[in-house]
């Protein structure tokens, strides 16, 4: 009887289940964190579409109307076509898929590193541990994850154009094989440099501003943990949002871009062609249009995310 026992509760002990076998232990943050990320975008994608409509909106042209993000979705509504909000909801998915896999997997393998050694010498994290770990994780998810955010760009410029040009992607997939076919395979990386700095400048904000907050809002304050969870996700998608729209910006306008089908020219040689013609046609504050929807866009990006990800994570304790 005894070995009988021994044998249930060697069944039932918890470290014995696949859930806590090393390799899985190791691919929870990577499976958590892509679909957290997944689940935020579904609810976010109609606002980052008028946010890039809104940056495509009058190119090269510092004067004129400036549209809003009311007149941008106004347009959209009028002219019947409300499904287009939801344009690009593939590529968003599988960029989620990709890249806040990697993003949030790295940031918690990294950070389980840092506080593990943090323990060793009796001390605790960093703030500018925590902004290493983010950074890193960021441009790492960001070189991975840029054909999937370059074909989310084409699919939802695409509306932007006459009906005859239109290339009228069916899906991600579409996309990501026509782009390759004509241009090269080389093109799914247009724009890598900025999407890098723009990842690691977003992670920066993000992660390692809402674990800074966290930490002392929970260290200062008498808020519940949901409560804290809320107002460090607020102050952390200002910052992300402060510190990466320039990038996003030109990320935007760099994948955007096709070529010239007289001169076989592009409109913009690199990262820094494009800063300079956008500050000289169309003004410094041009890399600021948009901001408001910016951030409406990356706060309940980073709230769901982080919301689902800590219940996803508690689930799979």
């Amino acid at each position: 009887m005894a070995s009988t026992g021994k044998t249930v509760a060697s069944a039932q002990d918890p470290t014995t289940s696949i859930l806590h076998h090393p390799y899985t232990r190791a691919a929870l943050p990577f499976v958590n964190g892509g679909l957290a990320g997944m689940t935020a975008t579904a609810v976010v994608q109609p606002i980052d579409m008028i946010k890039v409509r809104l940056q495509l909106a009058g190119e090269g042209v510092r004067e004129g109307t400036r549209p809003t993000a009311l007149s941008v979705t106004r347009d959209i509504v009028k002219a019947g076509r409300v499904l287009d909000l939801y344009t690009g909801l593939s590529a968003g998915i599988l960029r989620q898929a990709v890249y806040t896999t990697a993003r949030l997997g790295f940031f918690d393998t990294f950070m389980g590193y840092l506080n593990t050694r943090a323990q060793v010498a009796e001390r605790k994290v960093t703030f500018g541990e925590r902004a290493a770990a983010g950074l890193a994780a960021g441009g790492i998810a960001a070189m991975v994850g840029n054909p999937a955010d370059l074909s989310l760009i084409r699919m939802q410029a695409d509306g932007l154009k006459p009906p005859e040009a239109r290339a009228n992607y069916r899906s991600v997939f579409d996309a990501l094989f026509r782009i390759s076919k004509n241009e090269g395979i080389t093109a799914l990386w247009a724009g890598a440099f900025p999407t890098v700095v723009r990842a690691m400048a977003l992670n920066l904000g993000q992660l390692a501003f809402f674990s800074e907050s966290k930490s002392q809002l929970k260290a200062r304050t008498n808020l519940s943990p949901r409560s804290q969870t809320f107002a460090a996700s607020a102050i952390a998608g200002f910052f992300a949002s402060f510190l990466s729209l320039p990038f996003d910006f030109i990320k935007t306008r760099l994948q955007k871009q096709q070529r010239d089908p007289k001169t076989g020219q592009l409109p913009y040689k690199g990262v820094l062609d494009c800063a300079r013609k956008v500050a000289r046609d169309e003004g410094l504050l041009r890399f600021y249009r948009g901001f408001g929807t910016y951030y409406v866009r990356i706060a309940p990006h980073a709230m769901v995310t982080l919301i689902v990800a800590d219940y996803l994570n508690f689930l799979t304790k």
